[in-house]
């Protein structure tokens, strides 16, 4: 397993990466497209939604760095990444994040946690679900929004 631990520390990495691009106006539209399943799955406090990788995905990714941008958040890290293999192909993954932002002149950070179901198929890591906790609320009691 440790190899698979390892490939996925690395998925996260370049995940991690892209979105500093994203937050920095660069265009990781497909990049980060093909970091998902061509099917995938989120559960928030708003619901359960699903949604398909194509051309409404790809115009979406861009405007979520865009929002995070125009409310002070300019770089996103990775604190700690918790692996449980479920099965030989799939994966739950805790990622605790770290935003950093500047609102006011005051540069504060937000810590949370999301967590990705992965599949592992044909050497390749594809997020096919996650699970994101109340970022309104958290955003709201931060001062962002």
């Amino acid at each position: 397993m440790d190899d698979i631990n390892d490939s996925i520390q690395a998925f996260f990495e370049d995940y991690e990466r892209r979105f500093e691009e994203g937050l920095a106006g660069n265009a990781v539209a497909e990049d980060t497209a093909k970091a998902f399943a061509e099917f995938f799955v989120e559960a928030s406090p708003a619901g359960v939604s699903g949604g398909k990788n194509d051309s409404a995905f790809w115009e979406s990714v861009p405007k979520g760095y865009e929002f995070y941008r125009s409310i002070g958040i300019h770089k996103m890290e990775i604190r700690q990444v918790d692996i449980t293999e479920l099965d030989d192909l799939h994966y739950l993954v805790d990622v605790r994040w770290q935003s950093f932002y500047m609102k006011d002149g005051v540069e504060g950070s937000i810590e949370f946690s999301v967590i990705y179901f992965l599949q592992h198929l044909n050497g390749t890591l594809k997020i096919f679900a996650y699970i994101t906790g109340d970022e309104q609320r958290i955003l709201k009691q931060s001062g962002l929004i």
